[in-house]
């Protein structure tokens, strides 16, 4: 493990080179270029924010601000946007890069580097504009919003091992990619990001439990919402899942790489 850190800080300006092309590519012949990277996410807090707030006067229990429910539904959406990105592009990691794999010798474990970078650079901007706009609306809960850092630290642990996991399974079983992305689809509504889980049946509520990403939600969601320090309970399972897929990711990484290289 520890050889594999050296590894990636050896090829950091091939990382770093690489990050600074994807998100340069992105907006490649466009009039507006860089400036699309404010204009989408602010967008999407604004409509969030007019829909929900003085149109639908949405409310969520516990919190009478005239954008709570806006608060509450954008800290879900852009966090769990982080998480959706992060494992549905390294489930493809390997498969889309074949042809670099093939071609260049370097750590391979580089590209779920990759990977995360960028998808932390689309988040920071987005996150960035929505702290804005908590802290104009009077809305900014103070210092406990540092805990929103320790809480992307776990989140982003639990992304990259699943993500890696499952890229390191597609090579090999292309229905892996297919099922997941249906699975997703179904994770993000059984996740309690754009309504509340006070709505639900009591004995549904406990099943949430379940889900990893109930207690990290509910996590984030509080502190931006509520200002409340985050339970460190409700976030025991998605450590430990965290941790475990890491450690699979890169057991079935090391144990393939070079079956990889064929399948590919």
């Amino acid at each position: 493990m520890l050889l594999d850190f050296r590894q990636i800080f050896y090829y950091r300006s091939f990382i770093l080179g690489s990050v600074k092309r994807e998100f340069q590519s992105k907006y490649l012949n466009s009039l507006l270029g860089v400036a699309w990277t404010v204009l989408q996410p602010l967008s999407m807090i604004v409509v969030y924010t007019l829909i929900f707030s003085k149109i639908m006067q949405a409310k969520i229990p516990g919190a009478d601000e005239i954008y709570g429910y806006s608060i509450y539904l954008c800290s879900g959406v852009i966090t769990w946007g982080l998480f959706s990105e992060i494992t549905s592009r390294g489930q493809n990691i390997f498969i889309e890069n074949a042809g670099l794999i093939k071609k260049l010798s370097f750590p391979r474990l580089c590209l779920p580097v990759i990977v995360v970078s960028n998808a932390l650079i689309n988040f920071s901007i987005i996150f960035l504009l929505f702290s804005v706009f908590l802290v104009l609306s009077g809305n900014f809960p103070g210092w406990e919003f540092l805990f929103v850092f320790p809480l992307l630290g776990l989140q982003v642990l639990f992304s990259v091992g699943l993500g890696m996991t499952l890229g390191v399974l597609n090579v090999f079983f292309r229905d892996v990619g297919q099922f997941f992305s249906v699975v997703l689809q179904f994770w993000f509504w059984l996740t309690p990001v754009v309504y509340p889980v006070e709505i639900l049946p009591g004995r549904l509520q406990d099943y949430m439990t379940l889900n990893p990403m109930f207690g990290l939600m509910k996590s984030y969601q509080g502190v931006l919402l509520h200002g409340q320090v985050p339970d460190w309970k409700d976030l025991v399972l998605l450590t430990i899942l965290g941790c475990f897929f890491c450690i699979s990711g890169v057991y079935l990484f090391r144990k393939h790489s070079g079956d990889m290289v064929d399948e590919l």
